[in-house]
């Protein structure tokens, strides 16, 4: 099997990309960058147009597609998730191909060899993923919870489904380390919800969704929705926040220990139990996690029982009413000063693109719940500011302010993790040094770069 540091398993890909970058690559100090994963790549290669109404196809790029695949076996060879990878070549064909291998201390960047987040401290997860449920006192099932009910109109309903053992029942309770609720043993008594019981009959199938109203989970399909099932990018997840408004019937966290996932909604979203629900919430309520956000659910119905029996509703979640923001954006379209963001219960503040004077963090200083700072380049007036921020477990700065914090030894030891915030055409070996002196201070694994030399025959496309 070829190696990912082997020129000639990258020999194909550099000849596109020459090809597609001629101009850039011949000026002095000129290079290009990319990143190349398992399921996903980034690369500069200039794909063909299209004939005028025709859509473009595979064979349009089959070139790019196999020259991509070559270095994606070479990663599987090599047991690596994913790289990054710098180009320069010379007028004659003389090529230099850096790799940048990021490591464990270092979540995968977006295209280009510019980084995620750094993990300065290992394991390390933003506050809102360290976030266990509240206890609720009285939380009650709701009204229309009746597991007697529920398991006599499934068997009306689907009176041919093959049902689970009270082993099996018991066998997935141990697995999960939880009790199943009443309602949800009913359910699976009635039908176990595997494929090989259909006998790869659709139509039984089908039945069983539309009964429930979504995709059931088999038994051996169930899994706790706690904050670990939920992972998020630091850059992400450190600007989310658990919010729980008074009237909520679900609490805001991203998981729980008391949330049994056991279905879908056929377009990705999560159906769950919820054994801790919020401060007008049922125990036993049915909620949905959506895939498109990091945090949150919303209710569906207050038991098992009455979404099978009535339908369910739209995922709503409890307005928040008139409090301040916990996570505040100050940018030319949000918020229009730092002293706007500033209150006691803020945890996040983001300082995006700005147009006036370089900004103070001096409103925010002594803020006693404000965790994360993220700032673009060249906003604000005085980067040692942030010196004074003791609380911070994340922040992402712009190289220049970085190197301030450096320079003057005012790095925050309070982090967990960092960013460097990059904008527009930056040199990669620059960054990659700045990174590494970061991960140095916590005595975290460096991004390590290894330099491939070849000869590309200009004559080739």
């Amino acid at each position: 099997m070829p190696s990912i540091h082997d020129f000639a398993t990258w020999e194909p890909l550099l000849r596109l990309v020459q090809a597609s970058n001629a101009e850039r690559l011949a000026e002095p100090g000129g290079y290009v960058t990319g990143q190349i994963g398992h399921g996903s790549w980034s690369v500069p290669v200039r794909r063909p147009h299209p004939l005028p109404g025709r859509a473009a196809q595979v064979e349009d790029m089959q070139d790019e597609f196999d020259a991509v695949e070559r270095v994606q076996r070479a990663l599987t060879a090599d047991d690596a998730d994913n790289v990054s990878f710098m180009m320069e070549t010379a007028p004659d064909g003389k090529t230099v191909l850096h790799l940048f291998d990021a490591g464990p201390a270092v979540e995968p960047g977006f295209g280009s060899p510019y980084l995620g987040a750094l993990i300065l401290v290992e394991g390390a997860v933003p506050e809102p993923w360290r976030r266990l449920p509240e206890p609720v006192p009285g939380a009650v099932p709701g009204p229309s919870a009746d597991p007697a009910l529920l398991e006599r109109t499934l068997r009306e309903r689907i009176p041919d489904a093959v049902g689970a053992t009270e082993a099996e029942i018991a066998e997935t309770e141990a697995r999960l380390g939880v009790v199943l609720p009443d309602e949800l043993k009913a359910l699976y008594r009635v039908t176990r919800a595997r494929w090989e019981d259909w006998a790869d009959d659709h139509e039984a199938a089908e039945r069983v969704v539309n009964t429930v109203g979504f995709e059931l989970f088999s038994l051996d399909g169930l899994y706790i929705a706690d904050a670990q099932s939920r992972p998020c990018p630091w850059q992400f997840a450190a600007m989310e926040a658990v919010v729980t408004p008074p009237g909520a019937a679900v609490q805001g966290l991203v998981g729980s220990p008391g949330w049994i996932a056991f279905g879908d909604n056929g377009g990705g979203d999560r159906i769950a139990v919820d054994l801790t629900p919020g401060p007008r919430g049922r125990t036993g309520q049915i909620i949905i996690l959506s895939h498109e956000e990091n945090i949150g659910a919303g209710l569906v119905a207050d038991s098992l029982t009455g979404l099978v029996m009535n339908g369910r509703k739209q995922g709503r979640h409890a307005p928040r009413g008139d409090q301040p923001p916990v996570v505040a954006r100050v940018n030319i379209r949000s918020l229009p000063s730092v002293q706007a963001a500033a209150h006691a219960g803020l945890e996040a503040l983001s300082i995006g693109v700005w147009e006036g004077e370089p900004l103070s963090l001096a409103p925010v200083v002594g803020l006693p719940r404000l965790r994360t700072l993220s700032a673009y380049p060249g906003t604000l007036a005085d980067p040692l500011e942030i010196a004074e921020l003791t609380g911070l477990e994340y922040l992402d700065l712009g190289p220049e302010e970085w190197r301030v914090l450096l320079d003057a030894g005012a790095v925050p030891r309070s982090l967990s993790a960092a960013a460097i915030e990059v904008q527009g055409d930056r040199h990669p070996l620059p960054i990659v040094a700045l990174a590494n002196e970061l991960l140095a201070l916590w005595d975290r694994p460096p991004i390590t770069r290894t330099i491939l030399e070849g000869q590309l025959d200009t004559a080739q496309p």
